[in-house]
């Protein structure tokens, strides 16, 4: 039987890619449900095409243009949050691919769980706000959560097979996006369009900023944490120019395996649908004569701040991890629209991990308080307010 796959932010970099790996594997795959925030065009053609079980639109003013375009079509039409939350408990669902951005991501996918759902998780900001909850009730549910992050699921594709050889260390590369060899000084100059350039990866602008800070490479340790059950202290960043490399594992014996390839996400979307299975395909194939020479660096965290608040937060636990990730989309939203410089974001991140209350152990009401009062403060930070 085909595998039917509903995926969450379906217009989006990740969503669109795995309709292509769906694409050329029609024998094994089918769409059972679309969704996405805003991008009613791309929606309705995505569901025109693929004739999903229902579509949701979570902003719920662009419903009418979607249910009016799909009314002669064997689709049902939803809209708003409440609808995402109660799409994803679908018996006839048998994976979530968890694509959308942000904190948005955390509430479907938490009932998409609870239901029962197998989750290809690309929304690394679940496990970074709420991996212990997601985690745990993961495993009360006997839910699968396959890593759709290239690192991510790198280092799960080295664990196979390893069941019982604990891990001594695992190593998240990192591209270093296109301020590597920025100095301070040139970072304060750093615009848009420059951070926006990424050298090998094409992701959506919230993710290519986080990538530009390090601090995609700061989210995806607390997300290896979690997904791997490592402390702080066996997680380590290695910049690597070429992103050949995806991630490594070290065992205790001294031995380390790598995944290797070109960068590009269908690779890990097809691994994670497909999985337990490798499925056939014709992506262009990695060459080690086109790369003669493969880099590694330690990170500057005195420059790429992020990557450091990110490890203190993942050591501090709690709720801090949330609001590290709040305070994160307000400042990359606000650079995004140039009202802060580069360097304000992880400032403004500072200052606001140090004024929100410290949550020992949070519940998801707990964390959902917490994202609202620091988008709160964050936001005033940026305006120079608080």
């Amino acid at each position: 039987m085909k595998k039917r796959i509903a995926i969450l932010g379906s217009t989006g970099s990740i969503g669109t890619q795995s309709l292509d790996v769906i694409d050329q594997n029609p024998e094994l795959f089918e769409v059972e449900v679309l969704t996405a925030y805003n991008n009613v065009d791309l929606l309705i053609s995505q569901a025109k095409k693929y004739q999903p079980n229902a579509v949701v639109i979570a902003n719920e003013k662009n419903y009418k243009t979607v249910s009016e375009a799909l009314s002669n079509d064997p689709i049902k039409v939803f809209a708003g949050a409440e609808a995402l939350n109660q799409v994803v408990q679908m018996e006839t669902i048998d994976l979530v691919v968890t694509a959308m951005v942000g904190y948005s991501g955390l509430i479907p996918t938490w009932h998409a769980v609870k239901a029962g759902r197998n989750i290809a998780l690309a929304n690394k900001e679940t496990l970074v706000v709420a991996g212990e909850i997601i985690t745990q009730l993961a495993k009360e549910k006997q839910v699968d959560l396959l890593p759709v992050d290239s690192e991510h699921s790198a280092i799960f594709q080295c664990l196979m097979g390893e069941i019982y050889n604990p891990v001594e260390k695992i190593y998240l590369t990192c591209s270093g996006g296109p301020f590597r060899e920025k100095t301070i000084e040139e970072l304060e100059k750093a615009t848009v369009k420059d951070a926006l350039a990424h050298p090998n990866w094409d992701m959506g602008a919230k993710i290519t900023i986080d990538s530009a800070t390090l601090m995609n490479k700061g989210f995806e340790a607390i997300e290896a944490r979690w997904l791997f059950g490592l402390p702080s202290s066996k997680i380590e960043v290695v910049i690597h120019p070429q992103s050949i490399v995806h991630s490594m594992v070290q065992f205790e014996d001294g031995s380390i395996k790598a995944q290797m390839g070109l960068p590009d996400m269908r690779l890990p979307i097809q691994y994670a649908l497909g999985f337990p299975h490798r499925i056939k395909n014709n992506f262009p194939r990695f060459s080690f004569l086109d790369y003669p020479t493969l880099q590694f660096e330690k990170p500057n965290t005195k420059i790429f701040r992020n990557l450091a608040l990110a490890f203190d937060a993942l050591d501090a636990g709690g709720n801090v991890p949330c609001v590290l990730n709040a305070a994160n989309e307000v400042v990359v939203e606000a650079f995004l629209n140039k009202k802060i410089g580069f360097l304000k974001m992880p400032e403004i991140i500072e200052k606001a991990m140090k004024k929100i209350d410290f949550v020992k152990n949070p519940d998801i009401d707990d964390l959902i308080q917490t994202n609202a009062e620091t988008r709160t403060v964050a936001q005033l930070l940026t305006e120079g307010k608080s």
